[in-house]
């Protein structure tokens, strides 16, 4: 399956975005999925993890009480709604379908070696 996120863009400080991801040939209710995000010389950094069930979630303590990770399974889309945007939350955003993973922040990390081409936010002070 291909990934496909979309809906960055850039915004002011306090701003909001919706972030989507898809992906052809992948039901995405098969699997825990995650948000991940990367800047130019850093490490990618995990930013919120809706298990398979789509009864938890979880969130980076930075985006906590700002980010809302869903999923419409009838769509087979993946969401991330960004509330309250910092300078600091610019980033390429990438989603993927993800296992758990006792060694890794959120407590999961990537299945697979495969990215889309990720969808920017920028946010300016």
């Amino acid at each position: 399956g291909q990934l496909v996120e979309s809906g960055g863009g850039s915004v002011q400080a306090g701003g909001s975005l919706r972030l989507s991801c898809t992906a052809s040939g992948l039901p995405l209710d098969d699997f825990a999925m995650e948000w991940f995000r990367q800047v130019p010389g850093k490490e990618r950094e995990g930013v919120s993890v809706l298990s398979r069930s789509g009864r938890n979630t979880y969130y980076a303590d930075s985006v906590k009480g700002r980010f809302t990770i869903s999923r419409d399974n009838a769509k087979n889309m993946l969401y991330l709604q960004m509330n309250d945007l910092r300078p600091e939350d610019t980033a390429m955003y990438y989603c993927a379908p993800v296992g758990i993973d006792p060694n890794s922040e959120l407590g999961y990390s990537p299945l697979f070696d495969y990215w889309g081409q990720g969808t920017q936010v920028t946010v300016s002070s």
